[in-house]
């Protein structure tokens, strides 16, 4: 199913998006990872698009949004979680479906609990968190600023193929494809003509200048709609006993909580395969 590639100034910064389905009313907003692009979403949105409409955006900084001006207070959750409420005004949401990998659960957490955005409250329907939680591994998030601040250049697109392949591997499995189409469109041409990941370094230092941005066990106790976390089996970011902790906190104690642990996977589950694509749309039509 075709997609349509558009454009949205959002707090004064032009964001990109794809959009499935656009015939449709139902809407899931799908968010992709740290250092990713919405296009990781496109076999989710294309399993959805027959009966939503599914809309993919680029964070700021990444993909073919805009880089921030003003790195220090842009590249944060909470300023993530505006963009995303001038979003849904833009494209007259007044409720969604959220499905977020990784950061884009933590920006989905943020604008469910509605603490950082209170127009935001009652906005977002249901909450797919995969491989994300209100607390984070220590070791894990280190292990991800060394790679995301620093990114390497390449010659070819071989070498770049190579190094996600080897980077993203706890992704499960992927397609010969689906490698192929993560890194072309994860790709960027420098001044000198080597090819680097498609975002920009300074998204990183969400982490040096705001260390405690996904301490979210606030925004997370605030949230009343139906949640589904997807653990990677193999996760080490998603630890074991933070899961045990939501199930007696926030959504978890109000019955709305439910944990699948994806095997094969580790930080994060691609969303790529039938049974990872079954959980998410069977959990968004029951609610």
């Amino acid at each position: 199913m075709p997609y349509s590639s558009r454009y949205a100034t959002c707090a004064g910064r032009e964001i990109h998006y794809t959009e499935w389905g656009s015939e449709h009313s139902r809407t899931v907003i799908a968010w992709h990872g740290l250092a990713r692009t919405g296009r990781d979403m496109d076999e989710l949105a294309q399993h959805l698009a027959g009966r939503y409409r599914v809309i993919c955006p680029d964070t700021l900084g990444r993909g073919f949004s805009q880089w921030s001006p003003d790195p220090e207070n842009e590249y944060t959750l909470a300023f993530y979680a505006r963009l995303a409420a001038e979003l849904f005004d833009q494209l007259k949401i007044d409720q969604a479906h959220w499905v977020g990998t990784s950061m884009g659960g933590a920006v989905g957490m943020v604008c469910a609990g509605g603490l950082a955005q209170p127009q935001m409250k009652g906005r977002i329907r249901s909450l797919v968190l995969n491989d994300n939680a209100p607390r984070l591994s220590d070791a894990a998030l280190s292990r991800i600023k060394a790679y995301a601040g620093s990114p390497p250049a390449f010659d070819t697109m071989a070498q770049m193929e190579a190094f996600f392949r080897q980077v993203y591997k706890p992704f499960g499995w992927l397609s010969d494809a689906q490698w192929r189409r993560l890194a072309e469109t994860s790709a960027r041409r420098l001044p000198d003509g080597r090819l680097t990941p498609h975002y920009d370094p300074a998204m990183v230092r969400q982490f040096t200048d705001h260390p405690n941005d996904y301490e979210l066990w606030d925004h997370y106790d605030a949230i009343t709609v139906p949640v589904l976390c997807l653990r990677g089996a193999e996760s080490d970011l998603v630890l074991r006993e933070t899961v045990e902790a939501m199930k007696e906190r926030g959504p978890g104690s109000r019955g709305l909580l439910r944990v699948v642990e994806v095997p094969g996977c580790g930080h994060a589950p691609a969303l790529n395969v039938p049974d990872q694509l079954e959980l998410v749309t069977s959990f968004i039509d029951a609610n």
